[in-house]
C-alpha cells in the first residue's frame, strides 16, 4: 500500500475498501451504541473511556496494562497503517493519534470529517462487528509527545512554548468553571476546537492555510513548540492533530485543566 496522507478524504479512502490492504486497520473511536448502529465497513471499535486514564486526571494515557490490552485487542501490529475517525469532528481521533505517537507507531491517517463526512457522501455503513485477530504487541509510552505539569509550569517564566487552550472562551476567561479554579494557564491563547470544523461540510476541517492564519493572529508562534490542552486532552486531541498537519512541533499537556485547575499551587490568569 502506498503511504497514505495524514489527512485522508472519504472520497479517496472509500475505493480502497473494495480490496483493502492487509495491513489496513480502521479504528472507530466513539460510543459502543453508535458503533453498533453503523460504522465504516471493517472498522474496529475503541470507546473514549479506553483511551483515558482510569483515575484523575483522565487525560493521561491509560495505565500500561490497559494500553497493552487495548492495542492487542484491536489487532495493532508494527506493520499496521491505522485510519482513525470519530463522529464529532476529530477530538477523539486526534487523541488516538497522540496515543500512537506515544507508543512510537507513526503509520496513521485521520479520516477527515469521520463518520459524518462518510454519511454525507452517502457511503455504505455496516452494523455488525467483524472478527478481530488479536496481536501480541507490547507498547510502551516514550513520553516524548507529552509535557508534565511541572515541566510546563517551570517553562512559563521563559515563555518557552506557545500554549494553545482548545476549550471554550468561557472556560478560558474563567466565566465557566470545570475545576476548583477557573481561568487559563498564563500566556495561553484560546482557539476553541469547534472553530476548526466546517459545520457546512459535515465537520470536515476548515482550510489549513486559513487555520494557520487564524492561529497566528491569536498568538501561535511558529518558532516555538506548541503545547496544547483542554479539560482532559479530548478536545485538544484535534488541536494536536492540526499542529501535525501544519508541520508545527507539538506536545500534549495531557493532564490539562483537569489537573492544572484542581491544584492550589499553579498560576492562573482570568479574562480573555
Amino acid at each position: 500500500m502506498a503511504q497514505l496522507p495524514l489527512l485522508l478524504s472519504v472520497s479517496a479512502f472509500e475505493p480502497m475498501l473494495a480490496s483493502p490492504p492487509h495491513n489496513l486497520l480502521i479504528v472507530d473511536v466513539g460510543k459502543t451504541e453508535r458503533f453498533e448502529q453503523g460504522h465504516i465497513p471493517g472498522a474496529v471499535s475503541v470507546t473514549p473511556a479506553q483511551t483515558q486514564h482510569s483515575s484523575p486526571p483522565a487525560g493521561l494515557l491509560p495505565n500500561p496494562e490497559a494500553l497493552t490490552q487495548l492495542m492487542r485487542q484491536i489487532g495493532l501490529t508494527p506493520q499496521s497503517h491505522v485510519v482513525v475517525y470519530d463522529d464529532e469532528g476529530g477530538g477523539w481521533a486526534g487523541r488516538f493519534i497522540w496515543m500512537l505517537d506515544e507508543i512510537g507507531h507513526n503509520q496513521y491517517s485521520y479520516l477527515d470529517g469521520g463518520l459524518l463526512a462518510w454519511q454525507d457522501e452517502g457511503l455504505s455503513i455496516e452494523t455488525e462487528a467483524r472478527p478481530i485477530k488479536a496481536s501480541e504487541v507490547s507498547p510502551a509510552s516514550s513520553g516524548q509527545h507529552t509535557i508534565s505539569l511541572d515541566a510546563l509550569n517551570k517553562s512559563l517564566a521563559h515563555q518557552t512554548y506557545s500554549i494553545w487552550d482548545a476549550r471554550s472562551p468561557g472556560e478560558h476567561s474563567g466565566e465557566k468553571a470545570n475545576a476548583k479554579r477557573a481561568g487559563h494557564i498564563p500566556g495561553a491563547f484560546n482557539f476553541n476546537w469547534t472553530d476548526a470544523m466546517d459545520s457546512s461540510r459535515a465537520l470536515r476541517l476548515k482550510s489549513l492555510d486559513g487555520l494557520q492564519s487564524q492561529l497566528e493572529a491569536l498568538g501561535l508562534d511558529r518558532n516555538k513548540t506548541v503545547v496544547t490542552h483542554c479539560q482532559s486532552h479530548h478536545r485538544s486531541g484535534l488541536s494536536y492533530l492540526i499542529c501535525k498537519l501544519l508541520d508545527q512541533p507539538v506536545l500534549a499537556y495531557a493532564g490539562s485543566w483537569g489537573e492544572w485547575g484542581n491544584r492550589e499551587d499553579t498560576p492562573v490568569e482570568t479574562g480573555p
